[in-house]
């Protein structure tokens, strides 16, 4: 009995280690893949590292920056219905800066910095990519192309980005502003925290068309109440056709489609006949 125990107290004690919180770790110790890509055994990852080619239309480096930017649950906390975003949301350097991201994980998840559309010459893959895999921080460096152009810098793990964690880089003045920007520009859909119930889609489909209508053509027009009844019946089955449509070929749809319009001339012709048959009743 008493060996058992031993073995099982020693097993628990191997066991621990495996149940604890992932210390810090300073990922600086990177394996050189080649084309600026480099990474390591414990979940640290850079791409697109360039840190001494200069972009076409550079002469020479207009100016050398280094910051440092934060990953975590908690810098979502002063945004509403947000739950991760980093500690800063907007960054503005010169054309042709050589920057160095020092990028740090403040969570026990796996969190990204990268940004799209960078020169493919330049940049293979078209994109700067910092990654850390749980708490950790991780440097990478770049040289920004010329001209006045704004980049989204996000996080690209699946829902990340969607629940706040992007931003947006401006080099010069930018080209404009991106879109739902946490606390830089307004979301594209609107949180909604009222206690109000919402219309059935029916009958915000017939409000909406008898409003268009109106708009349109008048009150005295050649739309009759039939006709907008049609119109909404129409908008509320074609998400319904489009459900139905989601898991089949092009082939198979065609073939739906004919089958309904096949149908449909059927009851057509039907009504048609019996019209015809009360007349000649008459």
């Amino acid at each position: 009995m008493i060996k058992q125990l031993s073995i099982i107290a020693l097993a628990l004690a191997v066991s621990v280690p495996v149940f604890a919180k992932k210390e810090f770790e300073n990922h600086n110790k990177m394996m050189d893949h080649g084309d600026g890509h480099l990474m390591d055994m414990t979940g640290g990852m850079v791409m697109g590292q360039n840190k001494d080619i200069l972009p076409g239309g550079c002469s020479r480096i207009a100016a050398t920056k280094e910051i440092t930017v934060h990953a975590g649950h908690k810098y979502a906390k002063k945004f509403p219905g947000r739950m991760l975003a980093f500690d800063v949301q907007e960054y503005q350097f010169e054309p042709c800066t050589k920057l160095t991201v020092n990028f740090v994980n403040d969570d026990d998840v796996r969190h990204q910095w990268m940004m799209h559309g960078l020169p493919r010459y330049l940049y293979p893959k078209g994109m700067f990519h910092l990654e850390v895999t749980g708490p950790g921080k991780i440097s990478g460096t770049l040289i920004f192309p010329p001209g006045d152009k704004t980049y989204l810098v996000h996080c690209d793990i699946a829902q990340h980005m969607e629940k706040g964690m992007k931003g947006q880089l401006k080099i010069g003045k930018g080209d404009g502003d991106l879109p739902s920007i946490p606390g830089v520009t307004a979301y594209v859909i609107q949180d909604d925290y009222s206690d109000s119930q919402p219309e059935s889609i029916t009958e915000t489909v017939v409000a909406e068309i008898t409003e268009m209508k109106k708009k349109v053509t008048g009150n005295d027009s050649f739309f009759s109440g039939l006709t907008v009844i049609g119109l909404a019946i129409g908008l509320i089955l074609a998400p319904l056709l489009a459900r139905k449509f989601k898991d089949m070929s092009a082939g198979e749809i065609v073939t739906y489609i004919i089958e309904l319009v096949k149908d449909a001339v059927d009851i057509v012709l039907k009504v048609i006949n019996w019209l015809v048959g009360l007349v000649k009743k008459k």
